[in-house]
């Protein structure tokens, strides 16, 4: 997999890329990144890169110009001049508050891809010339506005790298939240009793079956109480096995 960030300010993304699980992957050759500088591509002496929108109003908009140039020089074509193949392979992501909301499922989707290109939006957002021309997806973090779209821009990187084959242990991936329509179980360390507060006996059993059990009561009551969205939607979609359905039945039961 390969990021392409298309930034004003490369340092905030470059740190991400060189620290921690990310750098692993990146010296294992299973991530690549290629950093552009947007400013690099204006056009005049003092790499201009916005200027006031067109009809008024607060703020000011990201140029095209230093944009398109950006793009035509991360291998992005226009819409009209690429193969149909392009867009199997690599996708054109506009981090933006109007897109659409970004959430596991989509992480699955895009960790397919071979390139990610993300362009990292500043100020009142970037010129709809470049979104019409170049962009296959506009992608929002969640319903609040941020100023940096490079904050938003490595949302998205870590939840999608980490889905890519041999990032991580798949059986870490299998049991964390949101897999199979439920959130994660509680977890514990040492040590066994901390603020009198005691590990759960069945954790400490070393029956495997009774801590599976134990598990996955705790990932349905957790989702209950935290994201009953959750199993109203997996309920509607029948993603849940019997095994589920049953405790999702005790515990929702009055008694």
């Amino acid at each position: 997999m390969k990021y392409t960030v298309l930034t004003l300010f490369p340092e905030i993304i470059d740190a991400f890329f060189t620290n921690s699980i990310m750098a692993k992957a990146i010296k294992k050759g299973i991530i690549e990144y290629q950093p552009v500088n947007i400013r690099d591509f204006a056009e005049d002496k003092h790499k201009t890169c916005d200027d006031a929108p067109y009809g008024g109003g607060a703020g000011m908009l990201m140029l095209a110009e230093p944009l398109a140039g950006s793009l035509e020089h991360a291998g992005v074509k226009k819409h009209s001049e690429e193969t149909s193949q392009r867009r199997e392979e690599k996708r054109v992501i506009y981090l933006s508050p109007s897109g659409k909301t970004f959430n596991q499922g989509l992480a699955k989707e895009l960790a397919s891809m071979r390139e990610l290109v993300l362009i990292c939006g500043r100020y009142e957002g970037i010129d709809q010339r470049i979104i019409d021309s170049y962009v296959d997806d506009e992608i929002s973090v969640g319903d609040y506005v941020l100023s940096s779209g490079e904050v938003a821009a490595l949302a998205v990187i870590d939840a999608t790298y980490r889905l890519v084959d041999s990032v991580i242990c798949a059986q870490s991936l299998d049991e964390e939240s949101f897999s199979g329509g439920l959130l994660e179980y509680p977890q514990f360390t040492r040590p066994e009793i901390f603020d009198t507060i005691k590990v759960p006996e069945v954790l400490l059993s070393g029956h495997h079956e009774q801590i599976r059990l134990w598990r996955l009561e705790k990932r349905v009551e957790k989702t209950l109480k935290q994201r009953p969205d959750l199993i109203q939607r997996g309920g509607e979609l029948g993603i849940f096995n019997s095994e589920i359905n049953s405790i999702i039945n005790r515990l929702t039961t009055v008694k």
